[in-house]
């Protein structure tokens, strides 16, 4: 089909339905499929295995398909070749997280297939979701069946079996999603924790969500809100996740408020679609709260379009762009400078307070990242570049944004090694061992030794209720993880933490540090040090401010 950029949508929808598909008609797929995938994020961040607080893969997935979109609608052009080729682009760059990563795999399969072709037919579609199902494996070291790797081949599998058919493109689109849907079903069976967890996985979830929304908009159904948007109250989400504010989106709106009689949740989110992105609605007992991002010059419109519909009860209003920019590393951080042939090193922390230790161990770079707050390769690809050497280390300190740094190694001409660092302490352990002046091989040697040599526990409250792995955990209740596994529940971060210290069996260690975060007082911290301190005399018990998000300690044994 050969149709302009301003193509009505409805026309582009019609030329779908059994012809080959063109430039725009692609573009228009894939924004249908962000678009329902947007409306799905809440729902695919709950999905997580563990009752922690970074359920991020909805917005991992929605981010990594608004950087793919805006590459291609840069472009402009309508030969479905380029289109992929730039949506892949900019999936790459814009990819975040374990399963934004994936993603981008997935489309850089598939704009292979179409090469420069001018129109996409069934053919061809088949050929792009069998060379995204390889390419998608290949991205992983070691592919674990019951993820969205398992979606990606089911719907291949699906697409050979209706292109066998003789199916048409739209029937095509149909069947995969009624493949990828079934196919998220019986994750669980494939992946123990996941049933284990009773959940389905979440980037599964994800892929299902972006080709129910491409087949939703080719039979001409809404994609404007989701069954899943209304959710408990108590489930509602207070804390957004940066990430990426969306260009012109500034200011963050949260409102609580008691609907009139005849309230009508669909017209709501309507009125509030011209307003702003990233609107969700949870409701409990009678009363709805609302979640918004918006303009500067939008900020309270919100209010009033709802003080029109109910009554406001309470309103939180934040400056997301100020916010950002308060990621930054603050401007007193010294940073160590690396000279051209050295090793340099470039590092992901969390918190402010983590920051400032990491720079004094001699970190070149540092990007502000870790839960819920994954950095996308493109983030990490300009730290690596604005180092003036061509030797560069990695360290993620997450284990959700490894893949993310490996894809940015593989983008650069430098020679950069990603340590698979999965937390702050094992960033510290990392840098403790750099020697600038040898190479990235030697180093990487000495600093896979130190960071098996340091453990981690956590301390956070849950998400949610679950047992998982003998533990039973009821929601708001404070957890301890150990080296990533959940080990106990308990009613406050004392009794966790004196179950973490028993179960870490914590004589066997010479030194203990606490990392406090950055909502946990500084008094009760010491409290805590000061009963280890009595109960193990003979070890090294220290205290720093960590600064990070969500996690009220992060504790070092080694």
């Amino acid at each position: 089909m050969t149709k302009k950029k301003n193509t009505a949508p409805e026309e582009i929808r019609h030329a779908i339905l059994g012809s080959p598909v063109d430039g725009m008609g692609l573009l228009s797929l894939f924004d249908a499929g962000l678009t329902w995938l947007q409306a799905n994020q809440a729902y695919v961040n709950s999905l997580n295995v563990f009752p922690v607080p970074d359920g991020d893969t909805g917005t991992n997935m929605v981010l990594t398909m608004q950087a793919a979109l805006r590459e291609a609608e840069a472009t402009g052009t309508e030969n479905v070749g380029e289109m992929a080729k730039a949506l892949a682009q900019g999936a790459l760059m814009g990819a975040r997280g374990n399963s934004g990563v994936i993603l981008s795999q997935i489309w850089r399969g598939f704009s292979r297939s179409l090469d420069s072709l001018p129109t996409m037919d069934t053919a061809l579609l088949l050929k792009g979701l069998t060379e995204a199902r390889d390419t998608a494996y290949k991205g992983v070291v070691k592919p674990v069946e019951g993820t969205i790797l398992t979606v990606i081949k089911d719907i291949a599998t699906s697409a050979n079996a209706s292109y066998e058919r003789g199916s048409k493109l739209n029937e095509m689109l149909s069947e995969i999603v009624e493949a990828a849907q079934e196919s998220v079903k019986r994750t669980p069976e494939l992946l123990p924790i996941l049933k284990q967890a009773g959940v389905v996985d979440s980037g599964g979830m994800g892929l299902a969500f972006i080709f129910e929304g491409m087949d939703r908009f080719a039979r001409g159904e809404t994609l404007e809100i989701s069954e899943n948007l209304l959710k408990p109250l108590a489930e509602f989400d207070m804390e957004h996740t940066l990430g990426e504010v969306e260009e012109g989106q500034d200011y963050e709106v949260v409102l609580d408020f008691t609907p009139k009689s005849g309230f009508d949740l669909q017209e709501y989110y309507n009125g509030l679609e011209p307003i702003g992105t990233s609107i969700q609605v949870g409701e409990g007992d009678g009363i709805y709260r609302m979640h918004i991002h918006t303009e500067l010059a939008k900020r309270f419109e919100p209010i009033v379009y709802t003080e029109g519909l109910g009554v406001v009860k309470k309103v939180m209003m934040e400056n997301l762009r100020e916010q950002m920019n308060g990621n930054a590393a603050p401007e007193e951080l010294k940073l160590t400078t690396v000279e051209k042939g050295q090793t340099g090193v470039v590092v992901v922390s969390p918190g402010d307070g983590l920051s400032k230790i990491y720079a004094s161990l001699g970190a070149n770079a540092l990007i502000k990242g870790g839960q819920t707050m994954n950095p996308s390769v493109k983030d990490i690809l300009a730290a690596i570049e604005s180092l003036p050497t061509d030797n560069v280390i990695v360290l993620p300190n997450n284990r959700n944004v490894i893949l993310a740094a490996e894809n940015a190694a593989k983008a650069t001409s430098k020679k950069v090694a990603v340590l698979r660092s999965r937390n702050a302490p094992q960033g510290f352990a990392a840098l403790l061992r750099l020697m600038p002046d040898s190479s990235i091989d030697e180093n990487l040697s000495s600093m896979n030794e130190a960071i098996q040599e340091v453990h981690t526990g956590e301390i956070t409250t849950a998400s949610r209720s679950v047992e998982i792995e003998g533990v039973q955990v009821q929601k708001h209740q404070v957890i301890a993880l150990f080296d990533g596994k959940l080990v106990a529940s308990a009613p406050s971060i004392e009794e966790a933490c004196q179950i973490l210290f028993e179960k870490t069996k914590v004589e066997q260690y010479e030194s203990i540090t606490l990392f406090y975060g950055q909502d946990m007082p500084l008094a009760r911290v010491n409290e805590i040090a000061d009963d280890l301190k009595a109960k193990y005399p003979s070890h090294s018990i220290e205290v720093h401010s960590g600064g990070q998000p969500h996690y009220q300690l992060i504790i070092a044994f080694e």
